[in-house]
C-alpha cells in the first residue's frame, strides 16, 4: 500500500468516526468541560466557551431518549443475574428520563419556553437523573467486572491444567479485553457521578468547578475512545 493510500484510508476512518452524531457530541462535551476547567467559575472567554458548547450539546440530543427507551424495553442477554438487569433497566430509564427533561432545558435556554424558573428546576431533576443513571452505571459495571473476574480465575485453572499459556487463549484475551473495557467504562461512570456533584453544586468545597472541568474532561475523553472504529483483522495468507 502506497503513502497516498495509507492516508486516505486514515481519513477514511477520521470522516467515518466524526460522521457519527454521538461522537461530535462527545468531542463538545471534551471541549465543554475543559473549559470550565481553565475558567474555574470565574467570568471570561473560557466560561463563555462553556455555555455555548453545552447549549450546542442540547441540539445534538435532541430526541436521544429514544435510544435508551429502545434498551428499556429490549430483551436481556441470557444468564445476566436479576440485580444487574435491575440496574441495566434503571440506567436506561434515567438516562432517558435526564435526555427528555434536557430537552425542556434547552427550550428555556433558547426561549421558546418562557418559565424560568420552572426551566431551572426541570434542569435539576434532570441533572439528578444523570446521577442516578451514573450511579447505577457504576454499579453495573462492578457487578459485570465481578462477573468476569471469577469467569477468568475458573478459565485460567482449565487452562493451567493442560499446561498451555493463558494469553495463547483466544478466548482468555477475550475475556481479558473485554475486562479491560468494563475497566474503563466503570471509571468514566464514576467520573460522571463526581461531575453531576459539582454540576449540582452538593459539596461546592471539595468538587470545585476546577474539579468537575478536569473529571468531565477526563470522562469526555474515555467516551471518545470507546467510539473509536475498531481495527480491521489482519488477513493472513
Amino acid at each position: 500500500m502506497s503513502t497516498l493510500d495509507a492516508t486516505r484510508a486514515e481519513l477514511g476512518l477520521i470522516v467515518l468516526y466524526l460522521n457519527k452524531a454521538e461522537a461530535r457530541d462527545k468531542i463538545c462535551r471534551a471541549i465543554q468541560y475543559g473549559s470550565k476547567f481553565l475558567s474555574n467559575g470565574e467570568p471570561g472567554t473560557a466560561q463563555n466557551v462553556d455555555k455555548s458548547t453545552s447549549l450546542a450539546r442540547k441540539v445534538f440530543r435532541l430526541f436521544k431518549f429514544v435510544n435508551d427507551l429502545h434498551a428499556l424495553i429490549s430483551p436481556n442477554p441470557k444468564g445476566t443475574p436479576l440485580h444487574l438487569i435491575l440496574l441495566a433497566k434503571s440506567k436506561n430509564a434515567l438516562l432517558s428520563t435526564y435526555l427528555l427533561l434536557d430537552q425542556i432545558v434547552w427550550l428555556g435556554r433558547t426561549g421558546i419556553y418562557k418559565n424560568k424558573e420552572r426551566a431551572e428546576l426541570i434542569g435539576r431533576i434532570s441533572l439528578f437523573c444523570y446521577m442516578g443513571s451514573s450511579l447505577c452505571s457504576t454499579l453495573f459495571e462492578l457487578g459485570e467486572l465481578g462477573r468476569l473476574s471469577a469467569s477468568m480465575k475458573k478459565l485460567e485453572k482449565e487452562i493451567k491444567k493442560s499446561k498451555a499459556n493463558k494469553y495463547e487463549s483466544e478466548k482468555y484475551r477475550k475475556k481479558l479485553q473485554k475486562s479491560n473495557e468494563k475497566t474503563l467504562a466503570l471509571i468514566k461512570s464514576a467520573l460522571d457521578v463526581v461531575v453531576t456533584i459539582g454540576l449540582l453544586q452538593l459539596a461546592p468545597k471539595k468538587v470545585t468547578p476546577r474539579v468537575t472541568g478536569a473529571c468531565g474532561f477526563v470522562s469526555s475523553l474515555i467516551s471518545c475512545y470507546q467510539l473509536l472504529p475498531a481495527p480491521a483483522k489482519s488477513k493472513t495468507s
